[in-house]
């Protein structure tokens, strides 16, 4: 058939194609080329994003607690949410929202300074506040130590835990929590019948993860990773075989 129709072969593949791509698009999906398209079938391995991706990207402040004697709750969601006011990050949001729904004012933030997978820093009223995770905390040289028992247990129910520094003390912490997509889980049971391999692959902590992936099924997770750990484990991924598709958000994982 092919040496007596090249020219109907020749129609048929870019008109799948095409097909393809139109059908994807009804569906929110935009391929970049046909090979996409075409490797798309043997993919073996889906890599997610958590935040967004697998919950509804729109976390709500539900923990705030001071450390210090003299620091009030609402002082303390001060200090976090003028630091997050400019960030594009749900997590952030989140803490802001919580801010303007709790009536608590903001503040400008001078010297702020974004620390990619970590945090953010910057001055308020003289003092230097840094908001972000264990690591963050590790590199102000502090210890936190003291209450990451407290800290796990919030994680273990699924709230992502970020610590506040002033001055160079452990000031105090601040939870957010994500809710699972209505449409996640039939999602994810759909892959796995189709007898994809997930994985979970985030910047959030262990525990936190680890809690979501249980609700959902999902038994290989790779947490507290910085975005170029992320294209790090793709490849090796890939260097052992595995034909590998990833979903994320168009902020952090684009």
């Amino acid at each position: 058939l092919i040496i007596a129709c090249p020219c109907a072969l020749g129609l048929a593949t870019p008109m799948s194609i095409m097909v393809a791509t139109g059908r994807g698009a009804a569906m929110g999906i935009l391929f970049r080329d046909a090979e996409a398209i075409e490797v798309l079938r043997d993919v073996d391995t889906l890599v997610v994003d958590k935040t967004g991706t697998l919950t509804e990207g729109k976390p709500k402040l539900v923990t705030v607690e001071p450390l210090l004697a003299d620091l009030t709750d609402d002082a303390l969601l001060r200090l976090a949410g003028s630091l997050e006011k400019g960030s594009e990050h749900p997590l952030a949001a989140a803490i802001v929202d919580g801010a303007r729904l709790n009536k608590v004012g903001l503040t400008a933030v001078t010297e702020f300074e974004s620390v990619t997978g970590k945090g953010v820093t910057g001055n308020i009223d003289g003092r230097r506040i840094s908001l972000g995770n264990r690591a963050m905390m590790t590199d102000l040289g502090l210890n936190v130590a003291q209450v990451i028992e407290h800290a796990d247990a919030l994680r273990s129910d699924g709230q992502t835990v970020m610590y506040v520094a002033m001055d160079g003390d452990l000031a105090g912490l601040v939870g957010v929590a994500d809710p699972i997509k209505e449409s996640t889980h039939e999602a994810i049971r759909v892959l796995q019948e189709e007898g994809i391999r997930l994985v979970m692959l985030t910047g959030d902590s262990q525990r936190t993860a680890e809690a979501v992936a249980k609700q959902l099924g999902i038994e290989d997770v790779v947490a507290e990773v910085l975005p170029e750990d992320k294209v790090a484990e793709v490849s090796r991924r890939q260097d052992v075989g595995q034909i590998v598709a990833m979903a994320g958000d168009g902020i952090n994982d684009a």
